[in-house]
């Protein structure tokens, strides 16, 4: 596939990382050109570009910025009328230990409020930068799970094969307002991680018998 990603902190490196290796063409872009271009050296297939170039043919875009910086992020780019963009933000408070908005919507539905020509699909929010970047595997053979939630089936498709391509185990979480459960999901995650002194190795699953 051809993917967009927008933001080059931990997530957004993880992702570059990950998509480059199973050879996915990739653009990564963020505030700091410099940076894209120290993180697009490191891999193959992968070319540091403008926001105004970022887009182009890419079937996919990933949002890798924190939830503030959301929609300005995707509105640098251009038009994304019927491209299928991932959001794995989360609406945390300062301290990581709460979110700003939930019940009566989700970071997700708003973006897509406010961006309403992409087709946007929750996923890859419950899982640690360092989590991604060492890829699906985890101990006792034992396979890393990514929900993901949208309205659109088609979208949602894509974001399964990617998912997959990626090694990990997908779980479709239904329409795009249940992203009200995933980001939750996510905070109890952070609490596990840093709270409850866990570390960044973990990550919520869905098993079955």
């Amino acid at each position: 596939m051809k993917i967009t990603v927008i933001g080059t902190g931990n997530m957004g490196s993880a992702f570059v990382k990950q998509l480059s290796q199973v050879g996915h063409a990739v653009r990564v872009t963020g505030r700091d050109v410099a940076k894209a271009q120290a993180i697009a050296k490191q891999y193959p297939r992968v070319e540091a570009t403008t926001a105004a170039q970022a887009v182009g043919d890419s079937e996919i875009v990933v949002l890798a910025t924190g939830y503030g910086d959301a929609v300005e992020a995707l509105r640098s780019v251009g038009n994304l009328t019927g491209k299928t963009v991932i959001d794995i933000t989360n609406p945390l408070t300062a301290d990581y230990m709460s979110l700003t908005i939930g019940h009566e919507t989700s970071a997700a539905e708003e973006i897509a409020r406010a961006v309403p020509g992409a087709e946007v699909v929750k996923a890859f929010n419950t899982l640690f930068a360092q989590v991604l970047a060492d890829g699906p595997a985890f101990a006792n053979g034992q396979r890393g799970s990514v929900f993901f939630a949208g309205d659109s089936s088609d979208a949602k498709a894509r974001v399964k094969s990617l998912i997959e391509s990626l090694g990990f185990q997908p779980v479709d979480a239904g329409g795009l307002k249940n992203a009200r459960y995933l980001e939750p999901l996510a905070g109890l995650n952070i609490y596990f991680g840093y709270g409850a002194g866990m570390g960044t190795s973990v990550a919520p699953a869905w098993i079955s018998k």
